[in-house]
């Protein structure tokens, strides 16, 4: 995940989202039944969770609804308490860290709901001060750390060899998600994941509490980014180009809603239409995924098609627009705001 986030000793920021509402409170009752079979018959362990932003935030909150002890930690003290509250009448209750050491300490699972990959990878084996540990050594034994991050396929893979230089019993689990904020909310998110069968087997539970649709993409760490990173060619390409679409639908004096409504109703539509098409034609869209995080996503895209020779000719197309977006101030605005881009090429408002 998951406003801007929290910063480490160096500066540099842990999470960079939107912040999450939680509930005033739960109670058992509400716990979604699917998530609660899932881990009748298993040990449930411990869980840290770092990240409580507009995604990580709900997806925390599920995890204590099925019923493990998690503790989570966000530099945004409110959002720890808020979590802290709304979980206090589960059993176990949730509790706030005030680190991420505190987080880790005696975990069986770390969840890192986090930008990328170097923010991930400070949190793991960083001291947050040079006398202390790192979230890293304080693990329970054999623990797994689930990494929820988009990150490039090859930064995940030398992030899991540096964890096992560091800690061996330690496993990472690749597992980078999509849905958004509905899915982290509903508990509904698609999960996809890269690890040892073992890894992926004893992380069922955990995953199952955030996500209805879980796939396996095989034995290797960062297969779920890889499969991430074409989930996100779609993803960046549908935004730019209802975008486009309907910045087009304006220039040709067409009412953008009436076209919104249509498209969404034919062969054109699809999920990220419906989704963000709406708030495109709002003038201060409510903020669900920043600009920022399609020039961080797209960016990886083109990586992973660098290092395997494939050509994304329509993903940099869409990059650029996104870039453009961040070059007019709209870094932190919601993503559908890509189409005040195309306005301004258009001369249209």
């Amino acid at each position: 995940m998951s406003g801007p986030g929290f910063a480490s000793r160096r500066g540099q920021q842990y999470v960079s989202v939107r912040a999450f509402v939680f509930p005033s409170s739960i109670t058992p009752d509400t716990v979604d039944e699917r998530a609660r079979q899932s881990i009748m018959t298993t040990n449930k362990g411990k869980v840290g969770f770092i990240g409580l932003g507009s995604m990580g935030g709900p997806m925390a909150l599920n995890v204590a609804k099925a019923g493990f002890d998690t503790t989570a930690f966000d530099l945004r003290a409110e959002a720890v308490q808020s979590f802290v509250t709304a979980t206090s009448s589960l059993a176990p209750a949730g509790s706030g860290a005030k680190s991420v050491v505190e987080a880790a300490q005696d975990r069986d699972f770390l969840v890192l709901m986090v930008v990328n990959d170097a923010q991930a990878r400070t949190i793991l084996l960083t001291p947050p001060t040079p006398d202390s540990a790192t979230a890293l050594s304080v693990l329970a034994p054999n623990a797994h750390v689930i990494l929820m991050a988009t990150c490039s396929p090859g930064s995940v893979a030398l992030l899991e060899r540096d964890i096992k230089s560091a800690r061996s019993d330690i496993s990472l689990v690749d597992a980078p998600v999509s849905g958004g904020v509905s899915g982290s909310t509903n508990g509904t998110l698609t999960i996809m994941v890269g690890c040892p069968t073992s890894s992926y087997t004893h992380s069922l539970p955990v995953l199952r509490a955030m996500g209805d649709k879980l796939h396996h993409m095989g034995e290797e760490v960062g297969k779920g980014n890889s499969m991430k990173a074409v989930n996100q060619v779609l993803c960046g390409i549908h935004v730019a180009a209802a975008a486009e679409a309907l910045a087009l639908a304006k220039k040709m004096g067409i009412d953008a809603e009436k076209a919104l409504e249509i498209v969404s109703g034919s062969a054109a539509s699809s999920w990220m239409l419906k989704d963000r098409g709406p708030r495109m034609l709002q003038g201060e869209p409510e903020i669900h995924s920043m600009t920022q995080i399609f020039v961080k996503d797209l960016g990886i895209v083109g990586e992973a098609g660098r290092e395997v020779g494939a050509a994304l000719p329509l993903s940099v197309a869409a990059h650029q627009m996104f870039v453009a977006g961040v070059g007019r101030g709209q870094k932190l605005m919601d993503d559908s705001t890509v189409i005040r881009c195309y306005d301004a090429l258009n001369g249209t408002k």
